[in-house]
């Protein structure tokens, strides 16, 4: 059965590209961190190399959920407290901005349609209440949903992001990276690095999310990998998802295509067996992902594609982006929780400006140095 439905399509290369001279930067991974961070340094002059193992989006960025949603793991209200207010604010401000600056970059790989996170129970409808009323008291634009449609019988109330948006996240990645390429980064896939004694440039950005593991141990024990799992159905009928939905405090999550299909992703809470970033299937989660869609429609159509993708997790569930302490030229931008898709395009950009010597204030939130001393 194939893989992931995103990686399916056929990909547009860049134009191969050399450098005029060495490179001044190298980036590890040719994700949205990656791809990002070399748009940012190639526009402003830089000469700047991208080596992935792979093939461009050929991890996390093209096996996730296609959910480009604002701020990050940790509910607006909690990280209102354990941020202090401005600084939530700045961290959801500044995913806005990036959600708005994707929507530029993206063209028809993405949709603005919102998410809906969804209360499975009492206690988390709750939870949700809470997160609607300090989002509203701080200016963020969000909809509280009371009653929802008969398909979701099984919620107990919702919470509608409205700047959130769906994104085919291959293909936005391949176009970012015809941006970079356009901007005279020069991308190589296949490109594996074992050591980072194999890289020239006097500056590195680390740029693999879940899979950093092997280039630096302090960075090896910061950041967890987690492999998630998602299945794809052949097209609906009708299009009954027309923005991404997540529930069960994000072990589950789902959205339908332009064509109608249900992408459908999560239970690995299922299975101890997923912290882990070995990309494999298994029939526990698989099983899951199959009754859940059954508890959705009330039926299973054909699944077409199934996958498993990596990403990384941090202890506080914040990113580790800037300057890895103890090592002169070494950068990292990685362990998104989850959220990758917006943080990592954000974090991609605000490593670059530090790296420029224009470091934004923003940063300091997610300062390695906090995790690894």
């Amino acid at each position: 059965m194939p893989g992931s439905y995103w990686l399916e399509e056929p990909a547009a290369t860049p134009s191969p590209r050399r450098l005029d001279g060495s490179p001044q930067v190298e980036i590890v991974g040719a994700g949205v961190t990656g791809c990002s961070c070399a748009l940012a340094l190639a526009r402003a002059g830089l000469r700047v190399r991208v080596h992935d193992a792979r093939a461009i989006a050929g991890g996390a960025s093209g096996r996730n959920g296609g959910f480009a949603l604002r701020g990050g793991s940790m509910p607006y209200d909690e990280a209102r407290t354990t941020l202090g207010p401005e600084r939530a604010k700045a961290l959801w401000a500044l995913t806005e901005r990036g959600l708005d600056a994707i929507e530029i970059l993206a063209g028809d790989a993405y949709r603005r349609t919102g998410s809906l996170r969804l209360a499975s129970d009492p206690l988390e409808r709750e939870a949700l209440e809470s997160e609607f009323h300090a989002l509203s008291e701080d200016g963020f634009r969000v909809e509280w949903l009371g009653e929802l449609p008969p398909r979701l019988a099984g919620f107990t109330g919702g919470l509608r992001h409205l700047p959130d948006a769906a994104i085919h996240p291959a293909r936005w990645v391949r176009r970012l990276a015809q941006h970079a390429a356009a901007a005279g980064a020069e991308l190589r896939e296949r490109s594996r690095v074992d050591s980072l004694s194999e890289l020239e440039a006097p500056t590195v950005v680390l740029a693999t999310d879940g899979y950093t593991r092997g280039l630096v141990p302090e960075l090896d024990a910061a950041i967890d990998p987690i492999r998630n799992q998602v299945v794809v159905t052949e097209p609906l009928a009708e299009l009954l998802f027309p923005l991404p939905h997540y529930g069960r405090y994000g072990y589950d999550y789902w959205q339908q295509t332009p064509d109608r299909r249900l992408v459908v992703g999560g239970r690995r809470d299922a299975d101890d067996a997923e912290n882990t970033d070995v990309e494999a299937l298994t029939p526990v989660v698989q099983e899951r992902l199959e009754t859940f869609i059954v508890e959705l429609l009330g039926w299973l159509p054909s699944i077409t594609h199934r996958w498993a993708g990596i990403f990384g997790s941090s202890s506080d569930g914040r990113p580790l982006a800037g300057a890895v302490p103890g090592r002169d030229g070494l950068w990292v931008s990685a362990g998104y929780s989850g959220h990758g898709n917006v943080l990592g395009f954000v974090c991609g950009e605000l490593v670059a400006a530090a790296i420029l010597g224009a470091p934004a204030p923003e940063l300091e939130l997610f300062d390695p140095a906090r995790i690894l001393g």
